[in-house]
């Protein structure tokens, strides 16, 4: 399941993504893996969240970023829970239009290794494609 945290830039899905990721360590039975563009959260974080900082790594596209996704499930196959934050800026989506087709690959990879991912983006719940919109869980 892709589940998302909508919102203006500025207006707090960092901190509803950080209580979410935090409240999953309690009942998760498989591993967390929490993408950000840098490590600024990391004390933020339960020690037991795998925290990994985008840009750290040499991805510079929308086809690198989702091949980073890939690498990282198919190395671990205890993943349970992902969690983005900054999405627009760790996938490399410049243009709206880009948004349903990389939630459209996310999505293909939920279901086919069953990892959960909770997305925090910066757009308007308006602008959420229509197949996407019964997945918001925070309109802010």
């Amino acid at each position: 399941m892709v589940h998302l945290i909508v919102g203006e830039k500025g207006k707090g899905k960092t901190k509803h993504l950080l209580d979410k990721v935090n409240s999953a360590v309690k009942t998760a039975s498989g591993n967390i893996v929490y993408l950000d563009k840098n490590s600024k959260h990391m004390y933020e974080l339960k020690n037991a969240i795998r925290l990994i900082a985008t840009s750290e790594y040499p991805i510079s596209n929308t086809d690198e970023f989702m091949g980073f996704i890939c690498g990282i499930v198919s190395q671990d196959h205890d993943i349970e829970e992902m969690y983005l934050d900054s999405f627009r800026i760790v996938a490399f989506i410049d243009d709206d239009n880009k948004i349903k087709a990389v939630l459209d690959k996310l999505s293909k990879i939920s279901d086919q290794f069953k990892v959960n991912f909770t997305i925090s983006i910066s757009v308007d719940e308006s602008e959420v494609p229509a197949e996407y919109k019964s997945n918001i869980i925070v309109s802010l």
